[in-house]
């Protein structure tokens, strides 16, 4: 087990062994649930919350005092956020103080200590090629925006994405600004669904939004602008719509198949995705005939009480969003689902049975695993209560392996092969 003092400074607490939880249960990990902390990885506190570990007679009991102090100071909960392409099998156990804070939106994991060296509650999904933080935020960058922004100083999307590069340090963006991978291109400020978990405008504020939404519609010009030269030009090129700063490009259906018919005018190379709530059946289907090659839908659950409850969906549910995906695969569109997990809930008899069902109905092509950014407490209540055990998440991807295997299963979009739109 291990703690965090006021400083921030992590520590062992001898004689207690390290605990994790599987939705609302404590547990004692596995092993195959532990691997060393990965590369990238970043140890965060967890403020006004107790860590929960196993003491010497087999209890789970909090520690709410840290043991290296002669006054009394209080111990503290420490997390793991993981970087891009592995997969968290438990969260952290913690005591919340009263009145304690939410935390931010993260994907927190828990974390222990053996053989001198720290261990995560994780496992590898997919190989780190192009997601790892040592290729980002390099010194050039601030450069490299500049020097775009003034060969199209009138075009508002690359000077929205020149903040999301530099601001928000977000991959997508700095990618086009490094002209290689999946750049991001956002096009829409609004969306029809009020997830708990969004990360760029909260209704209520449960937890702060990290970044601000788009507040235009950038126009087919400006769109084709920025996507043209990065399909024609760079390494494993792909452009994504439906980013992180903007709404649900769906909705601007007329707009984004006018746009990708204009793109694909120009340049027959890389792939062009979109990352969709796929709420529009309609829409969709008129943008894939368009010339979209992936599309990306997000989802929580395949049952529609747990999917209501996280997305709150406006005017549309599940049954729009089968049929979405149903029509891009007739389309011969890369379909991927981006499958928001969460340890204990995911898992789940009913979760997954509901998820095989919809993959076979549908014939997608690509599960992309993604940890849920949320406060473990904000999400399980929003859960219904479970009719049985989890069966952790080494059981639920071996599960979809065997069961499921066409099927791509990973953390990364991967690039789509292109094909004849009439």
């Amino acid at each position: 087990m291990v703690f965090a003092n006021e400083q921030g400074q992590v520590l062992e607490q001898p004689g207690w062994a390290m605990t994790g939880r599987l939705g609302e249960q404590l547990v004692e990990p596995t092993p195959a649930e532990v691997i060393p902390l990965p590369e990238g990885a970043t140890l965060t506190l967890l403020p006004e919350r107790h860590p929960i570990g196993i003491n010497p007679n087999g209890e789970f009991r909090a520690l709410t005092r840290d043991p290296w102090q002669r006054r009394e100071k209080p111990a503290l909960a420490v997390g793991a956020l993981l970087p891009q392409g592995y997969t968290r099998t438990l969260t952290p156990a913690y005591l919340p103080q009263k009145k304690a804070k939410p935390l931010p939106l993260f994907g927190y994991a828990a974390v222990g200590l053996a053989n001198g060296r720290l261990w995560v509650a994780a496992r590898q999904t997919d190989e780190d090629r192009t997601w790892n933080p040592r290729y980002y935020d390099t010194p050039e960058l601030t450069e490299r925006v500049q020097a775009k922004l003034s060969r199209y100083p009138q075009n508002r999307v690359l000077r929205q994405l020149a903040r999301c590069a530099q601001e928000y340090s977000c991959f997508t963006a700095q990618n086009l600004f490094y002209g290689r991978w999946e750049a991001g291109l956002p096009v829409s400020p609004a969306c029809n669904a009020r997830c708990v978990g969004c990360i760029s405008e909260q209704a209520a504020e449960c937890c702060p939004s990290p970044q601000q939404r788009i507040r235009f519609k950038p126009s087919v010009a400006e769109i084709v602008e920025v996507a043209v030269p990065h399909l024609e030009t760079a390494e494993a090129a792909i452009i994504s719509f439906g980013q992180g700063c903007e709404g649900e490009p769906s909705l601007r259906g007329e707009e984004l198949a006018q746009a990708i018919r204009q793109i694909r005018q120009q340049t027959d190379r890389g792939t062009i995705n979109m990352n969709s709530n796929a709420s529009r059946p309609e829409n969709i289907a008129a943008i894939c005939a368009a010339g979209l090659d992936a599309l990306r839908v997000s989802l929580i659950s395949a049952n529609p009480d747990l999917y209501q409850s996280y997305h709150r969906p406006q005017g549309y549910g599940l049954a729009q969003v089968r049929t979405s995906i149903q029509r891009a695969v007739e389309q011969n569109v890369y379909v991927s689902l981006n499958l928001l997990l969460f340890p204990g809930v995911t898992d789940r008899d009913e979760e997954v049975e509901a998820l095989l069902n919809l993959v076979r109905e549908t014939g997608l092509s690509m599960i992309q695993l993604r940890n849920l950014n949320l406060d473990p407490e904000i999400f399980l209540k929003l859960v219904p209560p479970a009719s049985g055990p989890s069966l952790g998440i080494p059981a639920f991807l071996e599960i979809l392996q065997a069961e499921l295997p066409g099927v791509k299963l990973g953390n990364y979009s991967r690039e789509a092969t292109r094909r004849t739109v009439k």
